[in-house]
């Protein structure tokens, strides 16, 4: 029997630092056999992953994907370009987005939805690093708050 819901494998958690994610959206992966294993195993990594708009279909580049240690003649180059699945009037909606205000495709996570492999697309924005000096005081702000709260309260 097939598990069902979700079981998110891999966050690139350097995108949400990097980036600010106006959108996200949902897509397949075309993978083969030996690639599902080694992300069942955990061997993936988002970190340096975008994608593109070639001729219409939807790339995913720079994802790496462990060799499938017993997957011997059948493992695959763990760098190669991967197809990803959408409905064709969605990857033209995001190709016209992408080229017309000069944000960018980038690849949020990877998870099992119900037995397949998908992967959550964030169109993004790039931030500056005033940007990425502000995100640091808010969250040290957070923490600090929080400390004390947890402080007062004991």
């Amino acid at each position: 029997m097939r598990s069902k819901g979700t079981k998110t494998i891999a966050d690139n958690r350097k995108a949400r630092h990097e980036y600010f994610v106006l959108e996200t959206y949902e897509a397949g992966i075309e993978l083969v056999g030996t690639e599902v294993k080694s992300i069942r195993n955990g061997g993936v990594n988002l970190k340096d992953s975008w994608c593109s708009v070639d001729k219409g279909e939807l790339f995913i580049r720079g994802m790496h994907i462990s060799p499938y240690e017993k997957g011997n003649i059948f493992n695959r180059d763990p760098m190669r370009v991967r197809r990803l699945l959408m409905h064709k009037r969605e990857i033209n909606k995001l190709y016209g987005t992408v080229k017309q205000d000069g944000l960018s495709l980038i690849p949020l996570s990877i998870y099992f939805k119900d037995s397949k492999v998908k992967i959550q697309l964030g169109l993004c924005k790039g931030k500056k690093l005033y940007d990425k000096r502000a995100d640091a005081a808010k969250r040290d702000a957070k923490r600090e708050i929080d400390r004390n709260i947890k402080v007062r309260n004991q």
